[in-house]
């Protein structure tokens, strides 16, 4: 097969690389997989509405978020057990992130270290996605050695109190092969994912660690302990957006887990016109969920979000080719991106507004 030419092909050719186990996991959703799906119907119901005779000679798709510009408003986002995909996992990530120029936001259940992933970091940041566990020293731990480590910000996920219903991983008794670790715990704990003949080792670890007593107290708490920013991952409703906000938190991810939590959750496209509108002008907002083309992102931007985050294709690319493979992914996006921009008539991220699409949200 000759090398993908988009990110749909990439998926494709994942699947020739990756154990039947380690496929079900990236790619399923919870349930039914309705919101799993929504998400990409909900992208496609916006049509974009370009302007003409416009100069897009040269085309700015600089963003700034927390502070920071990036040359493209993409992030990787928080991908667990990324060596399932490729011997090198987190780190041939995080090398395609150095050198692509975006931020990468690893997962606090990596499958290399969170101090090794760092290594790879250049000029931009690296965010850490955090996970409130039950033994709050463990959380402090995973707080201080992140900034030790030199990454940018805490992320943290807010809506897994519980796992979701994932049948794929439950009829695959989904567990790590024994030469993989939680690299980020195994130092520090033996918190290895169980083997179990009734359900997955990951709701089994999730039962016993993630604290679901969770209150926004909690996210008050974690500031308390860090020195970095929070970004708060995991948001769909207005309300909850500007509790974020008032609770401290310097950025939102509107996302519904990539259609793994909630099944029947609203898709993230459908939530994100009501957070901008409530807390727009406050608060860096992101967006994940269905993001596959360059156009993907120019609606996402439209709607108001300062940039994506982009997963389960990173994972195709890394499973094709390594970090080879996830670079051209996001290179890939990039040039989506922006192309679709000077077929729209637009010259810089900073344009972009919703009288780019059709049914436009009103804002507040």
């Amino acid at each position: 097969m000759t090398r993908p030419i988009n990110l749909f092909e990439y998926e494709e050719l994942a699947k020739q690389h990756l154990e039947p186990m380690a496929l079900d996991y990236y790619r399923s959703g919870a349930g039914d997989e309705i919101t799993l799906r929504e998400n990409r119907l909900a992208i496609n119901r916006y049509r974009l509405r370009p302007k003409m005779l416009v100069d897009v000679s040269r085309r700015d798709l600089t963003t700034t978020i927390l502070g920071q510009s990036l040359a493209i408003p993409i992030a990787i986002a928080p991908m667990a057990f990324q060596c399932l995909a490729h011997p090198e996992g987190e780190l041939a990530t995080a090398e395609a992130a150095a050198n692509s120029g975006v931020v990468m936001v690893l997962s606090t259940m990596s499958t290399k270290s969170l101090e090794a992933v760092a290594a790879k970091k250049n000029s931009t940041s690296q965010w850490f996605q955090l996970y409130i566990h039950r033994d709050r020293a463990l959380t402090q731990a995973l707080v201080q050695r992140a900034e030790e480590a030199g990454y940018s910000a805490l992320c943290l996920t807010v809506d897994a109190p519980m796992l979701g219903n994932r049948e794929c991983d439950r009829r695959n008794q989904f567990t790590l092969p024994k030469t993989l670790e939680l690299a980020n715990l195994a130092s520090m704990r033996d918190l290895k994912i169980p083997k179990t003949t009734e359900e997955s080792g990951l709701f089994t670890y999730f039962t016993q660690q993630i604290d679901p007593s969770l209150t926004w107290k909690d996210l008050e708490w974690l500031q308390s302990i860090a020195t970095l920013p929070v970004l708060v991952k995991g948001i769909l409703r207005g309300d909850d957006a500007l509790k974020a906000y008032e609770y401290g938190a310097k950025g939102i991810i509107v996302s519904n887990h990539g259609g793994r939590q909630l099944d029947g959750a609203i898709a993230t496209f459908d939530a994100l016109p009501e957070i901008v509108g409530t807390v727009g002008d406050k608060i860096d907002i992101l967006v994940d969920g269905g993001i596959r083309r360059g156009t993907d992102i120019l609606k996402a931007l439209a709607l108001g979000a300062k940039a994506v985050l982009v997963g389960r294709p990173i994972l195709w690319g890394l499973a094709a080719e390594g970090a080879k493979g996830v670079a051209h992914v996001l290179e890939l996006l990039k040039e989506e991106l922006d192309l679709a921009m000077a077929l729209s008539g637009c010259a810089s991220i900073k344009d972009i507004d919703p009288s780019w699409l059709t049914n436009s949200p009103k804002y507040k």
